[in-house]
């Protein structure tokens, strides 16, 4: 189980809340190997034709969950994508997470796909079957691209057990109704909460102490930051009085196995 808290910042409070946060922070180590110390994320999230999924986030249901397939900065076929299920339950969240390259990804998604024929080049397959069973049990399509850079940072003094971490999410757009092809296209993106970036506060067991004080300075509270959310209703292409319709024309595959929920 795992905790996240969100906040959406004037961008003009960046520098000021950044300078604040540094002293207790050290950068995440990937992050720490790309220009600027940034790393553009970019999911695809699968919804039903109704758009569930959605209603639920701006509904407040307490039990709730995300469908993605998420892959980092540019990529090819040969790149390491992760297809995701998140669920919130009230306040902690659980996540269940399998790897592939892209390419294997994208051959799943292929009208007579067969699951077993690939399970050996994926780590997490249980993880993936999950996935792929939320996918063919709730007839789910691809919805939304959602692409931002994020600045991540580690606490100093955090552990494994806790694992707190900062980041700053930045410049968040999106592309409505990709195909799983289209990953790493943002032709056409369009930008959400223009004039403000997102601030997630993350850890398993407890938020330091230090953390508090400094979030009240700013004036900060928790709210409902989400980027899936926010992306749609900024998105012009996702007309919310046609969604159910443009999901029902849209085509997916998924690959053959006896899909059963593990």
């Amino acid at each position: 189980m795992r905790y996240e808290f969100k906040y959406l910042v004037p961008s003009e409070n960046y520098t000021a809340l950044r300078s604040a946060l540094l002293p207790f922070l050290r950068m995440d180590r990937f992050a720490a190997q790309q220009p600027n110390g940034l790393y553009t994320v970019r999911s695809i999230y699968f919804d039903t034709p109704g758009f569930e999924m959605y209603h639920t986030k701006i509904d407040g249901i307490a039990h709730r969950m995300k469908v993605r397939m998420r892959g980092y900065n540019g990529g090819n076929d040969s790149s390491l994508v992760f297809m995701e299920i998140k669920r919130k339950y009230e306040g902690p969240i659980l996540k269940n997470r399998a790897d592939a390259s892209y390419g294997i990804v994208r051959q799943l998604f292929k009208p007579g796909a067969v699951f077993e024929d690939h399970v050996h080049q994926i780590k997490n397959p249980d993880n993936a079957r999950r996935f792929f069973y939320q996918i063919l049990s709730r007839n789910l399509r691809p919805v939304i691209n959602v692409i931002y850079e994020r600045e991540p940072y580690i606490g100093k003094n955090t552990n494994l057990e806790n694992d707190f971490r900062v980041t700053f999410d930045l410049h968040l757009r999106s592309v409505g109704y990709p195909s799983v092809d289209r990953l790493y296209d943002e032709s056409g993106a369009t930008y959400a909460f223009p004039g403000f970036f997102i601030l997630e506060v993350k850890f398993n067991q407890f938020c330091p102490d230090w953390v508090k004080p400094i979030l009240e300075e700013f004036q900060m509270r928790k709210e409902p930051a989400s980027k899936y959310v926010g992306t749609i209703n900024s998105n012009p292409f996702i007309n919310p009085a046609r969604r159910g319709e443009a999901l029902s024309r849209s085509k997916m595959s998924v690959p053959e196995y006896d899909w059963q929920e593990i």
